[in-house]
């Protein structure tokens, strides 16, 4: 039998043998740890501020991003350089906060069945994201990208872009009311082929 009594009240034993009580710990050590490292970051100019040149979308480019998400484009490529030799000497300079200061959501991710996304803004012709989009193995034979030949057939939905203006500058994006008055216009007759491109010819052309 043991010499020294065990000690009542909050002990290390009476923590590591009550399972519920552990959970709860522990959830909690990490909600605050989570806290101190997130919450500075909405205080940091380097993450709240966009980088010199950035605007919000224009109303097409914005057609092209919904088009983006709603294709599941995000599923095989990636739009996050990271800060790694490799990665710059393929892509070019590494992602920075102040880029996305206008993504809602934004479109990092980390899969890559395909290349990463996030300067593919002016590497290539119009023309060749077209055929590129319509038959991707016309262009690189030993690309398994499926075809999206109906893009260049619908048009964008030019009555919902005024309202999705709208819901993101309610969640900080600087339109204007002149903005969002001659947003369907600026879409009208515009093919989701043509939003699309519009959308990944800008993607990281603000940053050298």
């Amino acid at each position: 039998m043991s010499n020294h009594d065990t000690k009542s009240g909050f002990s290390h034993e009476k923590i590591e043998t009550n399972n519920f009580l552990m959970i709860v710990l522990i959830l909690v050590v990490v909600a605050f740890g989570g806290l101190v490292e997130i919450v500075p970051l909405f205080f940091q100019k380097s993450t709240t501020e966009p980088i010199a040149g950035l605007k919000p979308y224009t109303p097409v480019q914005l057609a092209g991003r919904d088009i983006y998400q709603r294709e599941g484009c995000y599923n095989c490529h990636s739009q996050m350089i990271r800060p790694f030799r490799a990665e710059t000497l393929r892509y070019g300079h590494y992602s920075v906060a102040g880029e996305s200061v206008y993504d809602h959501p934004f479109q990092w991710g980390s899969k890559r069945t395909g290349p990463d996304l996030a300067r593919v803004g002016g590497r290539y012709s119009d023309d060749w994201h077209r055929i590129h989009l319509i038959q991707p193995r016309d262009l690189v034979p030993e690309s398994i990208m499926p075809a999206y030949p109906w893009l260049e057939k619908n048009l964008v939905d030019a009555e919902a872009i005024p309202a999705h203006m709208k819901a993101l500058r309610a969640v900080g994006v600087p339109y204007t009311d002149a903005d969002i008055a001659g947003a369907a216009a600026a879409v009208k007759g515009k093919t989701e082929m043509d939003a699309l491109i519009a959308y990944m010819q800008g993607l990281g052309i603000h940053l050298k």
